[in-house]
């Protein structure tokens, strides 16, 4: 599934990624349902969509599984820092089927790309820190930026997604979709 035969094939590159369509819905759903012990997250996905202030058109992804069906997930919405907008990448969900295969890696570099493409400039990540720091996150903290709830100081955080160092410090402000 790559096009450029003098580069060989990435768990990236063996996933076809791409803008959700409205007929994805229910599979997204599925997906965030399926990846969590929990239906919060195939919950706050819903709640999001229907948040004119949260939701950024093109900026939620799938990866396809070989058969066309949805695979991976992820979304980045608007959130802010001390006012100054931001994105939040959340959630990012594979179906446990395609867990641990690189479909999830493939999505969340493609919608940070479509993220960049857009001009987007900071995006925030409250996630594994074992994982995310592979996209180029750093702890939230070295740029001056924090949450509003506890959590482990190396799991928030952010992507310069322009390289400019221009980060506004300060606190995040999480849609209401989020709860905190």
């Amino acid at each position: 599934m790559h096009d450029n035969p003098d580069k060989p094939d990435t768990p990236d590159r063996l996933w076809r990624t791409r803008e959700e369509t409205p007929a994805d819905i229910p599979a997204v759903r599925d997906v965030n349902a399926a990846a969590f012990p929990t239906p919060e997250e195939a919950g706050l996905v819903d709640a999001l969509r229907e948040d004119p202030a949260a939701w950024l058109p093109g900026l939620s992804y799938v990866a396809e599984a070989p058969d066309g069906t949805v695979a991976g997930y992820a979304l980045i919405t608007r959130c802010h820092v001390d006012g100054v907008p931001a994105a939040a990448l959340a959630p990012v969900a594979v179906a446990p089927a395609y867990q641990r295969k690189g479909a999830g890696q493939a999505v969340v570099r493609a919608v940070l790309d479509a993220a960049r493409l857009r001009g987007e400039r900071l995006v925030l990540v409250l996630g594994h820190p074992e994982y995310y720091p592979r996209f180029g996150f750093v702890r939230a903290s070295a740029y001056g930026i924090k949450p509003t709830f506890e959590v482990p100081d190396e799991a928030m955080m952010a992507l310069d997604l322009d390289g400019s160092g221009a980060v506004p410090p300060g606190t995040i402000s999480y849609p209401a979709a989020f709860g905190v």
